[in-house]
Parts: structure tokens; sequence; C-alpha cells
């Protein structure tokens, strides 16, 4: 099958005399990329002309294209968008095209003129290789229209995935990364917690049930931004294809925010809090033992990974069937069904205490983004991403909703309040001991770090300046197949936050601190995907989130943020003596920090020192390529 693109006027002589030759149906012209784009109608007499048999498309060229939006065309899946604007039909292609620069081999027309992009059927092994997959269609647009380039550095999708270990990660292993960083010591620690902050049972089961439609709102904008931007670096690289200017901005708010507070992820997976030394040395030993698992074995590290998120899908499945049991009359318990009689008994009234419990639940839920920080090393990205994504959220939104009716049955209200930080001593602790729930803080570490090195990474390839320079930070040194370096930047802060005895406020504070920027990035994505469709309404998007979502999510941010800030009902937050609001102005000040530090690096040294910033690509020895800056003197006349 083949597409011939034609991008001026000039060729549309010669548009019309291919038509009639080899049968081609349709044209349409897009002001954009200044392209005729027209398609090969179905044809037995021409069609061993490409070696490929028939398909059945609309034949006729004068049909309302608003038609080709419905079940031919996706059927087909040539076209991903076509609206009429200004009696100008506008089509953006989703196939398999050739990359610009390998259409020599096109006999006719003037090669300034004339583009072709072909499609090869897959029918031998010496035609794999000029087979593509989706990234193509995002590449070419990206070179059509470079504003659509997220990177500040102008890397191209080929040269961001150099390096390393390359597309290996599929369906499966990409579902069981989501799955296995979402299932950690959320589900079985902060239950207790969100059921003393909204004070029923009703209300409780009710915010996970709130969580678990935020999460899959966040999940289809992310997989929007994703499909569109297949690259690794997650919010970074959303932020930074939507806020270009001024330049680099989101990209330096972005890494103080990850520098700084990203390690915290790292912390909730240890399960750290204010411990004796000997657990601080335990902790310590399995963050060393992460680090250089993935940075030195990654190929292990990826099977250990994936092993254990099944092993922790079988955990939560036993606690689910366990409720279920225990529910049926079936046990010592002798009334499981108390905690769902009035279950809405006692409920808070406080906008605080419902915002604070929510941070908490959506911490539970995090992770469904975690493909998105390493598409890099993902096969197919943009299939895998719109299967994995929806796939591993759902398994665990439902495992989640099943496993707290399975708590609620097996202990009363009072109990679970009683417990503490772990609700699971009350249920899982005393099924599996209290080894196992520490084993599976262990298991959780290994999944977050994988994709945490790939952010950090990410952020050292835009250039910007860091201790021991920016090539060292984004190489996958030393093995060449996996980012250690990007590893330890995680590694220092938590070793710190371990080792030094903080008061037991401390680490709750330090998480509620987290939490409350990566808020704000997340309305300022969402707001981005709204602004970045006003502005390329025509850019294609294999993937489109429907609009009410969104505009529930950018909801949900909002109260998030304000709610916070109102005084709650007990006059104190979650983590006395300190201030209700401390955190949310610490996570502000670390976000302006950012700015600060852009300010220095981009405006006010150069300023000072007569210099310019001038970027240049560089090819490191494991293959990377990253964005260098050189300091060029700027001559006054």
């Amino acid at each position: 099958m083949r597409f011939l693109l034609y991008p001026s006027s000039s060729n549309i002589s010669r548009f019309n005399e291919e038509r009639t030759n080899i049968g081609l149906f349709a044209a349409s012209y897009n002001p954009e990329s200044r392209f005729y784009v027209v398609h090969r109608c179905p044809n037995v007499r021409q069609s061993s002309r490409f070696g490929v048999p028939p398909v059945h498309y609309i034949r006729d060229p004068t049909a309302t294209l608003n038609t080709l939006w419905g079940r031919l065309l996706r059927k087909n899946s040539v076209l991903a968008t076509c609206r009429p604007l200004l009696h100008i039909y506008h089509i953006a292609l989703v196939y398999l095209w050739r990359k610009l620069d390998d259409t020599s081999d096109v006999g006719s027309g003037s090669a300034n003129d004339d583009i072709a992009v072909e499609k090869v059927q897959e029918t031998s092994e010496k035609e794999k290789d000029v087979a593509y997959d989706n990234d193509d269609i995002l590449e070419l647009a990206t070179q059509l229209d470079p504003d659509l380039n997220p990177s500040p550095g102008a890397l191209t999708l080929e040269e961001d995935a150099a390096g390393g270990m390359g597309r290996h990660l599929g369906v499966f292993s990409c579902t069981l990364l989501i799955v296995g960083r979402i299932i950690g010591t959320g589900i079985f620690s902060t239950p207790s917690s969100i059921l003393g902050s909204v004070g029923s049972v009703g209300a409780s089961l009710m915010l996970w049930v709130l969580g678990f439609v935020l999460s899959f709102c966040g999940l289809f904008i992310w997989l929007e931004f994703g499909t569109m931007f297949p690259r690794s670096g997650g919010e970074k690289v959303y932020l930074e294809a939507v806020y270009k200017k001024p330049k680099y901005l989101a990209t330096v708010i972005f890494a103080v925010n990850a520098i700084v507070l990203g390690f915290t992820a790292i912390l909730v997976a240890a399960g750290h809090t204010a411990t004796p030394w000997v657990e601080r040395g335990i902790a310590l030993g399995v963050i060393f033992f992460v680090t250089l698992l993935h940075g030195l074995t990654p190929r292990v590290g990826i099977v250990v990974m994936n092993t254990l998120s099944v092993f922790k899908i079988g955990i939560l499945l036993f606690v689910v069937v366990t409720g279920w049991v225990v529910l049926s009359g079936r046990t010592h318990i002798q009334d499981p069904h108390q905690n769902f009689r009035n279950a809405f008994a006692g409920s808070s009234h406080s906008s605080n205490d419902y915002a604070t419990a929510t941070f908490k639940v959506l911490n539970a839920y995090a992770g469904w983004s975690n493909v998105n920080y390493v598409l890099n090393n993902v096969k197919n990205p943009v299939r895998t991403l719109k299967i994995a994504g929806p796939l591993g959220l759902a398994i665990c939104a439902v495992l989640y909703l099943l496993a707290n009716i399975a708590y609620f049955s097996a202990s009363s209200k009072e109990e679970i309040l009683k417990s503490g930080v772990t609700v699971a001593s009350l249920f899982f602790g005393n099924v599996f001991g209290k080894q196992a729930q520490k084993a599976l803080t262990v298991f959780n570490v290994i999944t977050i770090t994988f994709a945490a090195s790939r952010i950090n990474q990410e952020l050292a390839k835009e250039g910007i300046p860091l201790p021991f320079g920016s090539r060292f930070w984004a190489s996958n040194w030393p093995t060449g197949q996996s980012p250690l370096p990007g590893l330890i930047i995680h590694l220092i802060p938590s070793i710190i936050v371990i080792i030094a005895p903080p008061p037991a406020v401390a680490y709750p504070f330090i998480l509620d601190v987290e939490g409350y920027p990566s808020q704000i990035i997340n309305l300022f994505i969402v707001v981005g995907l709204f602004w970045l469709r006003y502005r390329k309404p025509n850019a294609v998007r294999p993937f489109k989130v429907w609009w009410p979502f969104a505009v529930f999510f950018l909801a949900a941010a909002v109260f998030l943020l304000v709610a916070p800030f109102l005084r709650p009902s007990n006059g104190v937050g979650d983590t006395p003596p300190l201030p209700y609001y401390l955190y949310c102005l610490i996570g502000i000040a670390v976000l302006a920090t950012g700015v600060l530090y852009w300010a220095g690096w981009r405006v006010l040294l150069p300023k000072v020192f007569g210099y310019e910033l001038v970027p240049r690509k560089e090819k490191l020895a494991d293959g990377t390529v990253i964005t260098l800056f050189s300091n060029q003197k700027v001559h006054k006349e």
C-alpha cells in the first residue's frame, strides 16, 4: 500500500495523472504542512503492482469526510482524524510511514517537490528493516512542525531513544511495571489513616472510588500526551511540549522538584520512619541493593521486577478471597457486616480532612504513569501504552476496592483506627507475618527505582548544569545498558534522610511536601492539554481523552491545591505541632527555587559575564545523545 504526499500546488496536474493511472481516489490539503494526501482505491488489476491485496476503502472522493471518522476508517486504521475546516479537509495519517530521508527510491518527480512514503508489508525477513511502527508518523510530524518537538535541546525521537538497552519492554512487562509500582505499602498502611481523616467507613470507601476515577482520568490525559510524544520522562516531556517559553523554564522547575523531592517515593516504598538504627541499616541495605541491581544487572532487575509484581497481585488476591470468606460468615468473626450498617455515621464535614485523605488515596494509586517515564525502552510504545496503562490500573483499582471491603469485614472500625499506620497488622500481618510485610516494601523499591532513574537521565540529557557535568548523569555508565548515575541522584538524598534521626513527624511531613508540588505539576499538564489542542488542533493524536474527563481532573486538581489552606475542624493538620498549611508553602518554595535556578543559569549569569548559551549535540560512548551548552562570548559593537 503506497501513500504519496505532494507538498505544493504545482503538482496538481501530476496528482490527477497519478490518480488516473494507479487508482488513487481522494486528496486532501493540510495548510500547516502544505501536503496533498492521496490514497489508492481498491483495484484488483493494479494491486499486483504494489504487492499487496486490495483493501476495502470508501470509493467516492467527493463524500463528506465527516463520515470517514466512523466505522470504515477505524476498521482499516488509515486515518486518525478527519475534520472539515473552512471547507478544507485536514487529514492526519497514523500508519507506518517511511522516513523523509528514505524516499530516494521514488522514480519520478522532483526531489524538492515530491515526497513518497511507503508502508512495506512484512512478508519476509529481508523486508523487516523497512517496516516502521507508530513512532514514524510522530517523528515525521515533528520534522514537519518543529514546534511539536518537546525537547528544548531539539533531540529527535531517534536521538532521545539512543543508547542503553533499546526497546525491550512489551505489553506484559509494562503492565507489570504499573501494577508493581501501584501495589505497595499504601494499600496495606493508609486505610486506617484515611478512615481516621474522614470518620466513616462509607466516606472512606467513596474516597477509594474517587481515587480510582481520578486516576483513570489522569491516565487518559497522560495517554494522550504519551502517544503524541513517546519519549521517556513523563511530565518533563509534556511540560516542555506545552510551555516552550521561556525556554528551559519548565525543564528546570521539574528537575528541581524531581531531584529535591523525587526520593520520597523510594522512602515510601521502603516503609522508612523514625526507627532504631538496626532498621535504618536494613533500609540502607535495601536501597543500595536495588540501586546496584538496576544499575549493574538491568536485565536481571527486569525479571525480578516482573516476578515480584505477579507475587504482589497474588498477595492482594489472597486478601480479597479471604475477605469474601469472612463475609460469608464461615469464620470466627461474629459480625463481618457491622461496618457496612450506617456506613456514613460519623463522617467528617471538613474539606481539609477530605483533601488530606484524598492525597493519601492518590498516593496509594500512584504509579499509573510509570510506563510514561520509560517509553524509550518500550517496544511499539504507542500501542503498548494504550494497552498496558488501562489494563494495569484496572487490575489495581479492582483489587484495591475489594481489599478495602475485606479489611472492613475482618475488623471493626475501632480496631482499624487503633491499628495506627498499618491496618495490615490486623489482616495482612496476621496472615503472612511482619517479616513478609517488610519484604513487600523491598519489592516496591525495585519497581520505583527503575522508572526514577530514567527521569533523572532525561533531565541530564537536556544539558541542565549539574555537579560533575551532564555527561556523567546522562550516561549509561558503567554497563552501557542502564543509567546507574540516574539512580545515584535519588540514592544520595535517601541516605541522608534515613541516617539523619528526624522526629517522628518529619517523615509524614516530607511525604505531604512531595504531594503538593506534584498536584501543581498535574494542574499545569491538564491546562497544557487544552492549550495544545487549541494551538495544534490537527496534530497527530493516536489517543484523545474525552474532554469531560480532563475537566473533572482539572477541577479535582484545583480543589486539592486550595483545600489544604482551609483551616481543619480541629485546628491542626495531620503533622502537629507543625502548621497545617506549612507543607503547601514548602512545596511551592521548591518550585520557586527552580525558577530562581533557571533565572541565574539562563538570564543573570549570561548578562553579568557577557556570554550566550549555544547548544550542541554530543553522542556519548554508550550511544546516548545529549545536549550540551557552550558559553559563547558576546562581542559588543
